[in-house]
């Protein structure tokens, strides 16, 4: 997902590669992380700093090239309120609510947005990397956020969520990116 905004990442890190659809990680469903040490750590640091550097509102880990179930986000709720922080090893325990049709990106289909319907309220458990128990729940834009991001370690992408007419839409508009 990208989000404008000017934000830093204060631990440092190496931006990575955005990989862009048609490649194949982003459509395998990523591994459990079993080991939780500094090399962790470092990914962690490093999706920060690539996500702030293609200015998203947040990333998971084949989104950079890495299959293991993991994101990273900066996003603001429907209260303005900003959450930062990551899940390792997320499931989406719930998503419900009204179904909100909203304008969504992603870093991995650059340049396109589409309207995608997306539930006004998610809840993802999962841990940190110190392999804490984390449960992060949240509603409008952060909701849509963490849905599309757990989307990612399934081995989907947003336009997988999109049918009928937006879903022709938005295939075209790809297959015309890439002519």
């Amino acid at each position: 997902m990208s989000k404008r905004t000017q934000r830093r990442h204060a631990r440092g890190g190496t931006a990575r590669p955005v990989r862009l659809l048609g490649d194949p990680v982003l459509r395998t469903e990523c591994d459990p992380v079993r080991t939780f040490d500094a090399s962790l750590e470092r990914l962690v640091d490093d999706m920060f700093v690539t996500m702030y550097e293609e200015d998203g509102a947040g990333l998971a880990g084949n989104q950079i090239g890495v299959g293991l179930r993991l994101f990273v986000y900066d996003c603001e709720d429907d209260k303005g309120r900003r959450h930062i922080g990551h899940v390792v090893n997320p499931t989406l325990a719930a998503a419900g609510g009204e179904l909100l049709v909203e304008s969504e990106g992603c870093l991995s289909v650059p340049g396109l947005r589409f309207e995608t319907p997306r539930y006004e309220h998610a809840v993802v458990e999962g841990v940190d990397i110190k392999g804490k128990p984390v449960r992060v729940e949240g509603t409008g834009y952060f909701a849509r956020c963490l849905q599309h991001e757990c989307g990612h370690l399934e081995g989907k992408v947003y336009i997988d969520v999109l049918s009928g007419d937006a879903r022709r839409e938005a295939m075209r508009a790809i297959r015309a990116l890439r002519e």
